[in-house]
């Protein structure tokens, strides 16, 4: 038998097994559609990155709690709707007075009205032709979420809820805020208690959520910012590392919020225009870098302090910024080199 008849063979192998597979998928499987007044949805391991629709609900509590490859809702009125991570889009058209958890790549309204939602959005959120929307950090935990990010491709520092781009853009109409700085999940959406979810323990408070609370595009509480930049160390620990020192900072310093964070790459000559040195240069070779924004009176000096008492218990590479002039120009700098990079 000759190596191309073999070749053959196999390729056509391939193409039955994949067809198969697609047998076996039941499309219903991967919907919710015209319910009304009822808790459901799915559990882990159910749905596995597949697309997934919800479509033509009403007072309907609904909860996926696995990631998706990307979904639709659509015409649903006065629901609550969680939804495990997106690696794609997450589209929304002609929905009103619904509650809203979800953590994707990109997000999208369209003809929707009286929409909260609570976001971890990779890129820039859009709306379209849409009103009376409302905008918080996303705040969620449950054991299996942190990987259902890591499957999905998402990052819990590459955070653009409050960022929000109107396609509708009216001078004399505002079609979007935020919500109270002090809304909380279980306040708008409840954690379920039905027998189909008993298995998943829910959190909702922000010391357990994978992703981390920032204050925003919300106004700054003082003058004073500090950027902290913690590098790769070629295994990827660096994303460990800054949320240690996040939880660290805040419990032990309550005068100070975190504003913003971005996971991003950067070449040699990004890292001497943002830091101001070259001394950082072979760090963002190694991979990606974790960037913090902390704000608060006297957070340049308090956030010096905590770096190096966090340095003796978990070695690792970072920048801090030592004064307040610089600290504006390079939160300026990184901030702006980020957007560019989302961008492209």
């Amino acid at each position: 038998m000759s190596c191309l008849h073999v070749l053959c063979l196999r390729w056509r192998a391939c193409l039955k097994k994949a067809r198969d597979k697609r047998k076996e998928i039941n499309v219903k499987d991967y919907m919710i559609e015209n319910q009304s007044d009822l808790t459901l949805g799915r559990i882990p391991g159910q749905v596995n990155g597949q697309q997934f629709v919800i479509q033509n609900c009403k007072n309907c509590n609904i909860y996926v709690f696995d990631y998706i490859a990307t979904i639709n809702i659509d015409d649903c009125v006065d629901c609550n709707i969680f939804l495990g991570p997106v690696k794609s889009s997450v589209f929304i058209r002609d929905c009103k007075n619904c509650k809203i958890v979800v953590a994707c790549q990109q997000f999208r309204t369209r003809d929707c009205s009286k929409i909260d939602v609570f976001l971890c959005c990779n890129t820039q959120p859009i709306i379209e032709a849409s009103s009376g929307m409302k905008f918080a950090c996303y705040q969620y935990h449950y054991p299996e979420l942190k990987m259902q990010f890591k499957m999905a491709g998402l990052s819990v520092f590459s955070n653009n809820w409050g960022t929000i781009h109107d396609f509708s853009q009216d001078p004399d109409e505002q079609h979007y805020s935020l919500l109270p700085e002090e809304s909380k999940v279980s306040d708008l959406i409840p954690i379920p208690s039905t027998e189909q979810f008993e298995s998943v323990s829910v959190s909702t408070s922000q010391v357990d959520s994978v992703v981390p609370l920032t204050l925003g595009p919300r106004r700054k509480t003082s003058d004073e910012s500090s950027l902290v930049v913690f590098f790769n160390d070629g295994r990827n620990t660096n994303s460990i590392r800054a949320r240690q020192f996040i939880d660290q900072l805040l419990q032990n310093q309550p005068g100070i919020v975190l504003v913003q964070t971005r996971d991003i790459t950067m070449e040699p000559n990004d890292a001497l225009r943002v830091f101001g040195t070259e001394n950082f240069a072979s760090f963002v070779q190694k991979g990606a870098v974790i960037g913090l924004e902390f704000n608060g009176d006297g957070c340049i000096e308090t956030v010096q302090s905590a770096l190096r008492a966090f340095q003796q218990e978990q070695i690792c590479d970072y920048f801090c910024s030592e004064s307040r002039s610089e600290a504006e120009k390079q939160i300026e700098d990184f901030y702006n080199y980020a957007d560019m990079q989302m961008a492209v």
